[in-house]
Formats: structure tokens, sequence, C-alpha cells
């Protein structure tokens, strides 16, 4: 069974999901930043094992950046991140959201556009990786 958990700070479980995922796997240096200070960090838990994690910050009243979405590489294509992206738009149109915003890696377009994510703005690289800004409007 999936279980959420939302911190207002970076877990150590949400921060070795990233080191994992970002550092180890895909070769990112700058994995962590000041962001992660005020951020909302979501922790995902399988049968009470930590298996992803994503944060979101708020860009201002009504809009939120969710960033570092990350599934431990045995757990993908299973619909977890579907499932997180739900449970994060969720939770922050409880706090006030109308619109998210995300830096998908290029090779992850797919994935937010079936989650009803739309492309906006052109291509740009983060250590090297490119990435493309994406919007979604929430009205739960």
């Amino acid at each position: 069974m999936l279980e959420f958990e939302f911190f207002d700070f970076l877990h150590d479980e949400c921060k070795k999901i990233r080191e994992e995922v970002f550092v180890k796997e895909q070769g990112f240096l700058q994995e962590f930043d000041s962001i992660d200070d005020e951020a909302i960090h979501l922790l995902v838990r399988y049968n009470s094992q930590s298996i992803a994690t994503a944060r979101a910050y708020k860009e201002d009243d009504t809009k939120y950046h969710i960033g570092r979405v990350a599934v431990l590489k045995s757990y993908r294509m299973q619909g977890i991140g579907a499932k997180m992206l739900k449970a994060f738009e969720k939770e922050l149109s409880l706090r006030g959201a109308k619109e998210i915003i995300l830096g998908s890696q290029i090779k992850a377009k797919e994935f937010y556009e079936k989650n009803g994510y739309l492309e906006s703005g052109d291509i740009y690289f983060d250590e090297g990786c490119p990435h493309i800004l994406m919007k979604k409007s929430i009205n739960l």
C-alpha cells in the first residue's frame, strides 16, 4: 500500500532517494540547494519502505513549483509518479495553488504531458541536461 507524507523540512529518506536517483544514477552534482529549506517535501512509502520523493515551493500566492520528482529505479513504470503528482496537486490546492509549474527533463516530458502538464517555454539546460518548463492549472 502506498503512503504519502508531507514534511516542511528535507526528511533524511527524501535526501537518500534524491542522492540515489539524481546524484548516483543521473550524475547531477548540485542536487541540494537553499530551496530545500523552504520547500514542502513529499515522501512516498510502499509497505513502509521509502521509494519516492518530490518537493514543491511557493512562487507566489497561487503558483507553486514542483521539482526533484524521483522514484527509485525498481519502482518505476508502476504509476507511482502519477499518483505522486495527484497527491501533491491536492495538497498544494489546499494551500491555495491554482497553477503548478515544473522544469521537466526532456526525457520525462511525455510523462508530464500524460498528467495534464503543458509545455511553456524553450528548452534550457541544467547541469548539461535539457529541460523544458511545463505548467498545469489546478482547480480541485
